[in-house]
């Protein structure tokens, strides 16, 4: 596949011009206010598997409306009684759940708390289970979770999903072997996408590791690329002409570039020159907005959306290392 977006030299030099609401910051601290009114209420269950180098936990915490969302935390064997851990929270890719618990074992054995968050309504795609539902629903919607709700901010999906993401966050830190001190957020694609808006909505995180995010530069990833999931916001304006300026007005509080601008932790990106699914000047419309002064870009000149993938990973362990080891 040619490289079909804008030169790596010019990617470099990429900043949007994307208007931010006016009240963004009020109706974020507004949305987390009226979140945190619910007991958290995290609880931990043991997981039995014949797995001897972790211990596993089955998650339940109040998410958004107060509505249960489940997670695994895996930790290494041997770890009660000594030091409290640093940790990773991961947040899914698009259309994936949390999966099986023994699919998460990376970050344990490197010596990690790793708390997975499962993805409310997600899960049925085919690649990884989930098991938490969204009891919320939307009005007329393209199939999938682009438009659900897409014509007002307070209804759309994503509000419900990044409110779980920093509940998830402050349900990991409640363990008693986290350290609250030191905690990560990653994740590939929409995973991604929600450890960036995360590093944006939570001032005192570790360290964030968006890879290949999603949800970044809604307006030019909607026009740039027929791939999905950004081909939902295009086939849903399609039978709703005229709808663009309340739908972009919407996405506009979710995208990943206003959150980067309020991002502070130490962040490694990654982008790929030949991903169709989220473009690279979306990425780097992210990075260059990003506001921490410690961070850095992993490019993969001839990947897709896979990305670096387990080379990506590699790089991830060297460098979290560095932000969350004593």
């Amino acid at each position: 596949m040619p490289h079909f977006d804008l030169p790596l030299d010019e990617l470099r030099r990429y900043r949007p011009d994307l208007p931010e609401p006016d009240d963004f910051d009020a109706f974020w601290e507004k949305t987390l206010l009226e979140a945190r009114q619910y007991e958290l209420d995290a609880r931990f269950e043991a997981v039995e598997l014949p797995l001897p180098g972790v211990r596993i936990f089955d998650v339940t915490f109040a998410g958004f409306g107060g509505h249960p969302v489940k997670g695994w935390l895996v930790l290494p064997a041997g770890a009660e009684g000594g030091a409290p851990l640093p940790a990773v929270v991961e947040y899914i890719g698009y259309g994936g759940g949390r999966g099986l618990p023994h699919m998460h074992l990376l970050w344990a054995t490197a010596g990690f708390a790793h708390f997975v968050m499962d993805t409310r309504g997600q899960g049925s795609g085919g690649w990884a289970q989930g098991d938490t539902p969204d009891p919320v629903g939307s009005g007329p919607a393209h199939p999938g979770f682009m438009t659900r709700g897409i014509e007002d901010p307070h209804d759309y999906y994503y509000r419900r999903l990044y409110v779980d993401a920093v509940r998830a966050v402050e349900a990991a830190r409640s363990h008693p072997l986290v350290d609250e001190a030191r905690v990560a957020a990653l994740g590939i694609s929409q995973g991604g996408g929600l450890a960036l808006a995360v590093g944006g909505l939570v001032p005192d995180l570790a360290a964030i590791t968006p890879d290949v995010p999603f949800l970044c530069d809604f307006p030019r990833a909607a026009t740039l690329t027929d791939r999905l999931p950004y081909s939902e916001i295009a086939a849903y304006l399609k039978a709703r002409r005229g709808g663009e300026e309340r739908v972009f007005q919407t996405l506009s509080y979710f995208d990943g570039v206003h959150f980067a601008a309020r991002g502070r932790a130490p962040a490694l990106f990654s982008a790929a020159l030949q991903d169709m699914t989220c473009p690279p000047s979306t990425v780097f419309a992210a990075f260059n907005a990003y506001a921490g002064r410690e961070r850095s870009m992993e490019v993969y000149s001839f990947n897709d959306h896979e990305g670096g993938g387990p080379y990506q990973q590699g790089v991830q362990l060297g460098w979290l290392q560095q932000y969350l080891t004593e």
